[in-house]
């Protein structure tokens, strides 16, 4: 990631060095706290110094740094399922500008390729055909991490798989665990063009589902302006397993 932040003020007449010493500390520190974010997804000051093992006040002031350039923005926490009592927290997430300085991708050139698809070969569902053909391409990965771990392992191991290919994916209990599990993945590298083509999007959920051997509800995306893309998948019975095992041989053909 590109070093983000102006160093905070060296005493005056401080020897060079110090002020050398002073400057790459609080960038370093500022690249961690963004990192953490791009991590873990929006957080709130508390969450970032228990990670980071700072204390909240130095926190709050590399945050501020960060919101003036740009980097990070303050929003009301997104609550899923019933809402507590109280004002929610305030979480930090990470700006389009503050990504684009962890992924330097070439997000124009695919977006023009993809408009070219749409435009030259059969429109929307041009693009809906590319989308699916290329997430059944990654998903050879994501279906051997999957048949590896029983039943109720697979969202986590659907999540480190999905890690690997850089959306830095957690898996975690919904709000009421008995319902099920959120995929939560925090960073997106196609965040820029799915903007411009859902159908990235779509066919990605599709795939989890397939891969999962149940119905899911994409409840967020990065793409929509949302700080996660997250995935609620229910809860799967063992007779669903049974079925969906049953039907394995012909889990690998592509959805298209």
């Amino acid at each position: 990631m590109k070093n983000v932040g102006e160093a905070r003020e060296a005493p005056v007449g401080a020897p060079q060095e110090e002020l050398a010493a002073v400057v790459r500390s609080d960038r370093s520190t500022r690249n961690r706290v963004a990192r953490s974010i791009l991590d873990h997804g929006p957080s709130t000051v508390a969450e970032l110094a228990g990670r980071l093992g700072l204390t909240q006040a130095a926190v709050r002031r590399h945050l501020d740094a960060l919101v003036v350039d740009d980097v990070v923005e303050a929003r009301e926490q997104r609550v899923y399922g019933a809402r507590t009592r109280g004002r929610p927290a305030k979480v930090f997430a990470l700006t389009d500008c503050g990504r684009d300085a962890f992924d330097q991708s070439y997000d124009k050139l695919a977006a023009d390729a993809l408009r070219w698809i749409a435009e030259r070969e059969g429109g929307p569902e041009a693009v809906a055909a590319f989308a699916r053909a290329r997430i059944a391409a990654q998903a050879g990965a994501y279906r051997k991490a999957i048949e590896r771990v029983d039943p109720d392992e697979r969202a986590e191991a659907l999540a480190r798989a999905l890690s690997v290919d850089g959306y830095a994916a957690t898996a975690r209990s919904a709000p009421l665990p008995h319902q099920g599990e959120q995929l939560c993945q925090h960073h997106c590298p196609v965040a820029h063009v799915a903007e411009q083509f859902p159908q990235l999007c779509e066919a990605e959920t599709e795939i989890f589902a397939e891969l999962l051997g149940t119905h899911v509800q994409r409840l967020a995306t990065i793409a929509h302006g949302d700080g996660v893309c997250t995935t609620f998948i229910p809860k799967i019975s063992k007779s669903d397993h049974q079925s969906h095992h049953a039907s394995a041989s012909t889990a690998g053909r592509n959805p298209a």
